[in-house]
């Protein structure tokens, strides 16, 4: 709908409200070189003045400049070009979220200035310039990406139009403030209690990147290569950063030695703000993070906290050179962002912490991608988004672990070395521009020599994902690869939705009786390749290093010799994806969940926690949704015999010596056996563990505490979770906090459910955590019920915080935990009047979920039953 537009004189006050947004590209006859910026903040009274100077260029004589804008009062907006100055009147248009200023006579082609005061509210919605509050003071911080510089200041506020920016900060002396530059200056005034910082002139960047923060913030500081280092927090959490501060250090030297451009900025400062909806947002030189993914206690923190850290704190450095230094012309090109981000951050950990073996967990985030590929209702990686809830909804899996999935394919078929040749082109090539998925295939393509273009240009147009079938393998007694190819989905229904277009696949294979692999161009719906003479091998693998975006299908006996091979001669991360191929072809229901069981007993000795992670998400799932009543505690049974002696040698608490990937498969194994074991005596150590660590103040290992705390809740009484409740509550380390909340997420005894629920309604929780914490309920298949009850009910009280960056594509993305036709039509109907910002999609994905589950279950479960049944007659 598209909203009023008011014509007013100068002078008188000018609102640009919000309306449905509807696509809002901008004109490209003007376009910006420089803007200044001075942001006066009022945090008392949550309001902020914007004067502006916006130096700009016209391709054409024209009355007219077009600017974004959404909630701003404008006022004394004139334009100056040739030394003659013009007022401007404002059009406002909600719809578009767009400012038109109009002067008298024509600006000439050429350069002009367009000078302005706005003023505006510091919202409380965590987009925009915003207020966050800690520990009875108040802050003022900014969220731009995607679509909300335009909240601040009058803007161009497209990826493409890159400009330089001088910033200056007035506030309240006793504050100070974080911005993109090196501050130059602090002076006091312009009047009394206040103070002036101003700050460096950027590079030229986009306006999603701009970044303010004013408050009592206290830094950690160190340098990187010389650059100025700092974390920086609310004054109570400053010690928290230094896993932060060590892990950056670290990282952005190792960027500096990849790239061929060194960091391209002055400064790095990396922000933990209270109420912050993303995990981190990249904004050039200061980066700032969510608490818990920056903050941590050295002594408290698991493993996976520590990882976490690690990661984000790299891929938002990543971005400096990945969004920041080159940036993408267009949202429907955010995978240049995102995906090679998420493919960035693994390659300082792989070097710098080689024991976290992260070549696995790119293994299962490449998993994470083609589970959701396998889906219908996917997207290809460039899809069309034009308003801000489209641009919204495209940061998900496609553009973040599917992107980084198509970066590791090709670094994996070109080679790590001609690639990064390739990568320090391509960002030579466009440093402080934009660019399109074109234009690296392009660069990458010059520097390689390879068809990196054909390759690339199918991943990103196709959605979906293929599966390369093995039909032969021995002609003649002469080995022979013989493939074919066609895109993958969980369920043939709904009519249509398979594709008959052939992707060009990078196809690297391997076999029992070659140590290195070979890769072959799989460029139609099948190709067949010799290879040397001699005797056919007992298997070949048609995804060498899980590198390949593809599913993959063997003849059953080659399944077996994989199988038989598979922890003496298969790398962790072959095995994930032998796992996680099996499996999805259970789900399709050409493969029987038997024959999955039966591969997964080969198994038990595995000692890679991710590996050990793939498989017992899917006993859970088994145990969930496949058992039935009377079948369950024989399966259960199963669970427990697998397992056992691998607990038996670890134990459930930490022993001296323990690096982190035993301590990472503790407690993977606990939290199998207390679950999808349901083994009891598990679950009464880790009762008794808590409830004496509480008691005595003992310190458990980090860790397990993790899985200790799931294990003991589930079963856990009135007293148990009142004593995590109250722990989480003292918690000083965000991960510490995080750890007890999850746990009352766990506990399955209704009351104790319902007052879990009901503390998302109360002030312990911000609202960037609130739809996390319902999540947890939700995607509990124990609890899912009261929890989406609960939701319906008070959704008029949740909403609001639900609908904060992603937070609603989260929810809704849980509620995929059910598994029955009744409740698939209750979500499809509630979501039909309650509408959301950004997860339509998610929600036909939800419901594509919930009819996969319901036909896995009607196919796989009398199998099944069957089996259980004959293991108890042996």
């Amino acid at each position: 709908m598209r909203g009023e537009c008011r014509w007013l004189a100068v002078g008188l006050l000018i609102v640009a409200g919000a309306g449905e947004a509807l696509a809002q590209r901008l004109p490209a006859d003007v376009v910006p070189d420089h803007y200044d910026l001075t942001f006066d903040v009022d945090l008392a009274r949550a309001r902020f003045e914007t004067t502006e100077t916006v130096r700009v260029r016209l391709s054409a004589a024209s009355r007219r400049i077009v600017l974004h804008a959404l909630d701003l009062e404008f006022q004394d907006v004139a334009v100056e070009s040739l030394g003659i100055r013009q007022s401007a009147s404002v059009a406002l248009d909600a719809a578009t979220q767009t400012a038109t200023l109009t002067v008298p006579s024509d600006v000439p082609a050429g350069p002009a200035e367009i000078r302005m005061r706005v003023k505006g509210r510091l919202g409380e919605q965590l987009r925009g310039f915003y207020l966050s509050r800690a520990n009875g003071r108040r802050y003022a911080v900014t969220q731009f990406e995607s679509t909300d510089a335009r909240r601040a200041f009058a803007a161009f506020d497209e990826p493409a139009y890159k400009a330089t920016f001088a910033i200056t900060l007035i506030l309240d002396r006793g504050d100070n403030g974080i911005s993109n530059g090196r501050m130059l200056s602090d002076t006091r005034g312009p009047r009394a209690g206040r103070h002036t910082i101003r700050f460096a002139e950027t590079p030229r960047m986009s306006t999603y990147l701009v970044a303010l923060a004013v408050g009592n913030f206290q830094c950690l500081t160190a340098t990187a290569d010389r650059l100025p280092l700092r974390v920086c927090s609310t004054p109570d959490k400053k010690d928290l950063g230094r896993v932060a501060l060590d892990a950056a250090q670290q990282i952005l030297s190792f960027y500096n030695r990849y790239f061929s451009i060194a960091y391209p900025f002055e400064k790095l400062d990396l922000v933990a703000v209270p109420d912050f909806a993303a995990g981190g947002m990249e904004n050039t030189a200061a980066i700032f993070f969510r608490e818990a993914d920056l903050l941590t206690e050295t002594r408290s923190a698991s493993v996976a906290t520590v990882k976490r850290i690690w990661s984000i704190v790299s891929h938002e450095i990543a971005h400096q050179w990945f969004g920041n230094l080159v940036t993408m012309r267009w949202w429907d090109d955010l995978w240049l962002n995102e995906g090679f981000a998420t493919w960035m951050e693994k390659r300082p950990l792989a070097t710098l912490k080689p024991e976290w073996n992260t070549s696995v967990d790119e293994a299962a985030e490449t998993e994470v991608a083609i589970d959701g590929d396998s889906l219908a209702t996917t997207r290809a990686i460039r899809t069309p988004v034009e308003t801000p809830a489209e641009i919204e909804e495209a940061f998900d899996s496609v553009a973040y672990e599917k992107g980084a999935a198509i970066v590791r394919m090709l670094e994996g078929y070109l080679g790590p070395e001609p690639f990064r040749r390739g990568v320090n082109a391509y960002l030579e090539r466009y440093a402080y521009g934009n660019a399109t998925s074109e234009a690296f295939a392009a660069a990458m393509t010059d520097a390689t020599g390879r068809p990196v273009d054909r390759i690339l240009s199918s991943f990103i147009t196709e959605p979906g994902v293929p599966v390369v079938r093995y039909t032969d393998g021995c002609i003649a007694g002469r080995p022979e690869v013989v493939l074919s190819q066609q895109r993958f989905l969980f369920h043939r229904a709904p009519a249509g939705a398979t594709s008959t277009t052939a992707w060009t696949i990078p196809v690297c294979t391997r076999t029992a009786t070659s140590g290195t692999g070979s890769c072959l161009i799989l460029g139609g719906t099948s190709t067949s390749a010799s290879t040397p003479p001699g005797r056919c091998p007992s298997w070949t693998l048609l995804n060498a290093g899980a590198l390949g975006y593809y599913r993959t299908e063997y003849p059953p006996a080659m399944l077996r010799a994989h199988a038989a091979d598979a922890e003496s001669r298969l790398t962790p991360a072959e095995r994930l994806s032998l796992l996680g191929n099996e499996w999805a072809l259970v789900r399709e229901g050409r493969h029987n969940v038997v024959d999955y069981l039966t591969l997964a007993a080969g198994f038990s000795g595995e000692r890679s926690s991710t590996v050990l992670t793939e498989l017992v998400r899917r006993f859970q799932f088994i145990h969930d949704y496949l058992t039935t009543d009377a079948t369950r505690p024989l399966y259960e049974g199963y669970v427990r015999t697998l397992l056992r002696p691998l607990y038996s040698e670890l134990g459930i608490t930490a022993a001296a010596g323990d690096d982190d990937e035993r301590l990472a498969l503790r407690a993977t194994v606990v939290e199998a056996l207390g679950t999808a074991g349901n083994d009891p005596d598990v679950a009464r150590q880790a009762r008794d563990l808590l409830k004496g660590s509480h008691a005595r103040s003992m310190a458990l290992d980090p860790t397990t505490t993790d899985a200790i705390v799931a294990v003991a809740a589930r079963r856990g009484d009135a007293a148990l979770w009142n004593s995590l409740r109250t722990a989480a509550h003292r918690a000083r380390s965000p991960a510490t906090r995080e750890r007890y909340f999850n746990g009352l997420a766990s506990f399955e005894d209704p009351a104790l459910v319902e007052r879990g629920l009901n503390e998302a309604l109360s002030s312990a929780f911000r609202s960037q955590d609130t739809g996390l914490y319902l999540a947890r309920f939700l995607g509990n298949p124990a609890t899912n019920g009261r929890a989406w009850t609960f939701l319906k009910a008070h959704w008029d009280a949740l909403s609001p915080k639900i609908n904060v960056a992603l937070s609603d594509v989260r929810v809704v993305e849980s509620l995929g935990s059910f598994c029955d036709a009744a409740a698939r039509e209750d979500i499809r109907s509630f979501f039909r009047t309650h509408l959301l910002g950004s997860a339509s999609r998610t929600v036909d994905q939800t419901i594509e979920r919930i009819d996969g589950c319901i036909a896995t279950r009607q196919k796989q479960t009398p199998r099944l039953t069957d089996w259980l049944s004959l293991r108890t007659k042996l």
